[in-house]
């Protein structure tokens, strides 16, 4: 028998856009939601998120917790140890709306907090650590909570479905954001459930994903060593540590972290002419380099990165237009978002595309 469109698996399967403005402008969740539907058939309805920055001015200087709780028996446990150590300055459900398509969802909840100083002085950690150790705690022992965002002025939205539906569900057109990432799933070895759908986070940082992590045993059991816990059954949760590890704990540069995660190989390094360098990343993370194939966008307070596997085995394309970047796995992605597009762009595998916000302008 013939299989017909549909009946195979999509072997370049999930989807990934974003968009950002570098004058900071802010923009709705309308478009990013329509940069989706013409890459509907790169997912199958098991998991669909988004991640906006900037949409939280009036508690910019506060951590937006995201949380999914299986009941209020986990929400009350987590509650109790969130007031142990946060100041909470405001705790509500994540406003949703009824949708056909999205069932069985768990209790949404977000809150905004900061550290206790008391409590940061008595465990003597950077209010960023403390923040990531929280996540790593709830995550790892309250049963049935699930942290999925919590950086400053941001967050994460995602769900079991399709990321139209997941958008639509989540009522992105309600938020104003300067940047705007989204991921449409197709797993292939891992389950489709709330806490398994793309974006992940830790403190600002998200990352949307396309493709499998076969380095993904030796990159968790490297970063679990630093007090990392991967606890939400997907791959991908573990690019998202280790950019925060390289980036925020080592102090690498975005040019320097990718360089560890899709590092030239030693052939090509030999000719370039800061080969000392990536002689260096190569050496000391080489346990953090991801391979198979991907593409990814980090998301960050400020701006974006894409970036391909060192192969290029996953698609990814790049546009302009006036104070707007825009990246997606599909070129009729971004057309969605913005018909006259300037300037398309596929980088390369291994290399980084990075757009930054004006200085002051987020």
């Amino acid at each position: 028998m013939k299989l017909k469109e549909g009946q195979v698996r999509i072997p370049s399967g999930c989807a990934i856009s974003a968009v950002i403005s570098r004058d900071g402008n802010r923009m709705t969740g309308e478009k990013i939601i329509e940069s989706m539907r013409p890459m509907h058939d790169r997912s199958n309805g098991l998991g669909g998120g988004f991640a906006a920055y900037g949409i939280y001015p009036e508690y910019k200087d506060f951590y937006a917790l995201h949380i999914f709780y299986d009941d209020n028996t986990s929400r009350h446990e987590c509650e109790q140890f969130l007031k142990e150590g946060f100041e909470i300055v405001r705790a509500e459900n994540i406003p949703t709306r009824k949708h056909k398509n999205i069932t069985d969802e768990p209790l949404i909840w977000r809150y905004f907090v900061n550290p206790l100083a008391s409590v940061l002085a008595r465990v003597q950690l950077d209010e960023k650590e403390y923040m990531a150790c929280t996540v790593m705690k709830i995550n790892t022992e309250v049963k049935g909570a699930y942290v999925f965002s919590s950086g400053k002025n941001m967050g994460a939205f995602k769900a079991v479905g399709f990321p139209e539906d997941v958008g639509e569900f989540y009522r992105l057109e309600e938020y104003e954001a300067y940047s705007w990432t989204a991921h449409g799933r197709y797993p292939t070895n891992t389950p489709g459930w709330w806490g398994g759908a793309h974006p992940f986070g830790l403190l600002d940082y998200t990352i949307v994903h396309n493709g499998e992590i076969s380095s993904y045993d030796a990159n968790r059991r490297f970063i679990e060593m630093f007090g990392y816990k991967c606890t939400l059954q997907t791959d991908t949760e573990v690019i998202t540590y280790i950019a925060d590890y390289l980036i925020r704990k080592q102090g690498l540069t975005l040019e320097e972290a990718a360089s560890v995660i899709a590092a030239p190989f030693w052939s090509t390094i030999e000719e370039r002419e800061d080969k000392d360098v990536l002689k260096y990343l190569r050496c000391v993370y080489s346990s953090l380099l991801i391979t198979g194939p991907f593409s990814i966008i980090l998301g960050f307070n400020g701006g974006l990165m894409a970036l391909n596997d060192r192969l290029k085995l996953r698609s990814m394309v790049t546009a302009e237009k006036d104070d707007k970047v825009y990246m997606a796995s599909e070129e009729a992605a971004i057309v969605a978002m913005e018909p006259n597009i300037k300037n398309v762009y596929s980088p390369a595998g291994g290399e980084p595309v990075i757009v930054r916000v004006k200085e002051g302008a987020y």
